[in-house]
């Protein structure tokens, strides 16, 4: 199967442009349209891996990023994003249009993907078992995500928890990792030579940037995990790392509260988040030293 990598950059601007691409992300795929050029050079960027099918491929989710008329296309420009032709937010300014598709991509999954039990926490991999990671923004989830990604485990998702109803078992949705403010230029250090979009200020969310996917856990994107580990992550300047047990009952409302449709499946929601907890170790953690952290969860993996 060809890959985006397989267009060349002018290539890619012309197919979303004219009739657009249909990109697969883990078991979902999308057909995306725009004529704004930081949306083709961003997938450029971070989604040459990616599979690619043929424009009039069977797409899950029709997505387009485009510029609204009027004024606004000139004075102050703004970006839209129309799901099936319908405008899902607020306009943005235009210069946050990357941003604005990764977001909207996130929104088509966890509101459409009823099969599956969807939690708001960073996935990964190492061993045949899932390390769960539910936290609110400003937890430092997604720069522990960062790191560990790129430190020995396998990226299924730095967003989406996606819990099989039928066995339990985590389903891959990985895409490129969303950092905020100051993790950008950390992990930039602490990583190296890997790929970053570039940096978009004044977002809701402050400055954002998103780093790429490792091209093994893309590669891998049908491997489903089973439940190893839950672990709650904190960022605490100064803290000494720290990994707590935790108490099942009280994890179980605690990932309930992180999940988008727990309440929409009533009861089988219960019941997979009840096995969920179940199959898992569960811990709170704390830290502030990204080395710490990445060696405990090593030692963690190896446990039985």
């Amino acid at each position: 199967m060809l890959t985006l990598s397989s267009l060349t950059p002018a290539e890619l601007a012309r197919r979303l442009a004219h009739g657009g691409i249909v990109l697969q992300t883990g078991a979902y795929t999308t057909h995306l349209e725009s004529g704004v050029p930081s949306v083709a050079h961003g997938l450029s960027l971070l989604y040459g891996a990616y599979p690619l099918h043929d424009a009039c491929a069977f797409a899950d989710f029709h997505l387009r990023v485009v510029r609204p008329g009027g004024p606004r296309r000139w004075w102050r420009p703004q970006v839209m994003l129309m799901h099936n032709g319908t405008s899902m937010f607020k306009p943005l300014p235009l210069a946050q249009a990357f941003p604005m598709f990764e977001w909207g991509l996130n929104w088509c999954v966890s509101s459409r993907a009823h099969d599956c039990l969807i939690i708001h926490a960073a996935v990964l991999e190492r061993n045949g078992r899932a390390l769960i990671l539910p936290a609110p923004p400003g937890s430092g989830k997604s720069t522990l995500c960062a790191a560990l990604a790129h430190r020995g485990w396998r990226l299924l998702s730095d967003e989406l928890a996606l819990v099989q109803l039928t066995d339990g078992r985590l389903q891959p949705l990985p895409r490129p990792v969303s950092l905020k403010n100051a993790s950008i230029p950390l992990m930039q250090a602490y990583l190296g030579d890997v790929v970053f979009s570039p940096p978009v200020a004044d977002t809701v969310k402050g400055t954002v940037a998103h780093l790429q996917a490792p091209a093994d856990s893309v590669a891998r994107a049908a491997e489903r995990a089973a439940p190893g580990w839950i672990v709650f992550p904190r960022y605490q300047a100064g803290a000494a790392t720290e990994l707590a047990p935790l108490p099942k009952a009280g994890t179980v409302l605690r990932v309930a509260q992180n999940s988008f449709n727990y309440s929409l499946l009533a009861e089988p929601g219960f019941d997979a988040m009840a096995d969920l907890v179940g199959a898992s170790a569960c811990y709170s953690f704390v830290y502030s030293r990204l080395d710490e952290a990445v060696e405990l969860f090593a030692r963690l993996a190896e446990q039985p």
